[in-house]
């Protein structure tokens, strides 16, 4: 299955992509500088977005068939390696920036990917996210959501449809200074509703 869903991940999203996920994705990543890391990279989809300002990049992702793919389209200074969100083999305030896009659905704990997100970044820097998230409580479309994910995560790489993502992270230390819900277009019903924005670790970690 995971062979089979890294293979069809690409034309699966490319509509969406095209329809708003780029743009998205690029806005995102614009102001990012310095040392950055992003978990579950997945195909790529971001590498060609960063900027310039990004002096040092470092993409982590776990499935062997997702990296296979990731590997020849990273950057010759980019670092690619087989990492899971929820133990990075990093220093404590390694990063001045990290990145999650279309991740935090599919990890086994996001409040573990979160914390440790938190941890290698360092004090002032910035967490720029991406998610699919829950519906609005009590719309029809999360109603959908509850009935279709536990078939959806058994087929789709473990992507769960109702996570409140937004509050994750800000239970996990974050101080969120831009948020945008929004509709993914093109996507199917139950995929589209979307969070996407920046936060930053407090200067004073209380961790």
């Amino acid at each position: 299955m995971s062979r089979l869903f890294a293979a069809i991940y690409d034309p699966f999203m490319r509509k969406t992509e095209q329809a708003c996920l780029v743009a998205w994705r690029r806005e995102l990543l614009s102001g990012l500088s310095g040392r950055v890391l992003e978990i579950g990279a997945g195909t790529g989809a971001n590498v060609p977005l960063y900027p310039q300002a990004v002096t040092s990049l470092v993409l982590a992702e776990p499935d062997p068939h997702m990296l296979a793919r990731l590997r020849p389209r990273a950057p010759s200074h980019a670092e690619v390696l087989s990492a899971t969100g929820d133990s990075l083999p990093f220093p404590d305030a390694s990063f001045d920036a990290v990145v999650s896009t279309l991740v935090l659905c599919s990890v086994p704990e996001p409040s573990r990917s979160l914390s440790e997100l938190h941890r290698v970044l360092r004090p002032g820097g910035t967490f720029a996210f991406l998610e699919h998230v829950a519906a609005t409580d009590a719309s029809s479309r999360l109603a959908w959501q509850r009935r279709i994910e536990p078939v959806w995560k058994r087929i789709a790489g473990n992507c769960h449809l109702t996570r409140p993502t937004g509050e994750t992270i800000r239970d996990a230390g974050f101080v969120v200074q831009q948020e945008t819900r929004e509709s993914m277009r093109k996507a199917m019903p139950w995929f589209r509703p979307s969070i996407r924005g920046l936060a930053r670790k407090p200067s004073i970690s209380s961790s």
